[in-house]
């Protein structure tokens, strides 16, 4: 089994304040106990949540929670549990070819990445709670 994990879960999960919150604290907490196995996400998505969280909260602090959980941080005891994937010249040709596919559907080319990573990677799930990407990909995250 595998999951990979879209920034509306990092932006639920560190931010409070946010109406999801709880469910994204649930989610994290079940993929850190291994219950839904190998687990991604992407640059992408990374750079997606850390801007999102400086601009929408306005603190640093934020961003730099989830920069921790993506990447671990060594200072804080912070074990890396995910593997970070990368957006190469091949995705983004690949991930185009999506966007326009699925244009009616207005999903992010940030989201069409993850489902061309989530294909090419064999990764079975989404962690999100996105809508947009049911009927493309199996989605964990009501």
């Amino acid at each position: 089994m595998s999951i990979f994990i879209d920034a509306c879960i990092f932006i639920a999960y560190v931010n409070e304040k946010d109406r999801l919150h709880a469910q994204a604290s649930g989610l994290i907490d079940d993929i850190m106990d291994n219950k839904h196995g190998a687990v991604f996400t992407s640059n992408a998505v990374f750079d997606e949540a850390v801007t999102f969280l400086l601009y929408k909260t306005g603190d640093f602090r934020n961003a730099a929670r989830v920069r921790d959980i993506i990447l671990g941080n060594k200072e804080k005891d912070m074990q890396q549990f995910m593997k970070l994937l990368f957006v190469d010249k091949e995705v983004m040709d690949n991930g185009w070819n999506i966007f326009v596919k699925y244009a009616d559907k207005k999903l992010s080319f940030t989201d069409c990445t993850i489902i061309e990573l989530m294909n090419s990677k064999d990764i079975e799930y989404l962690a999100s709670f996105d809508g947009g990407f049911d009927g493309i990909v199996a989605r964990i995250g009501d």
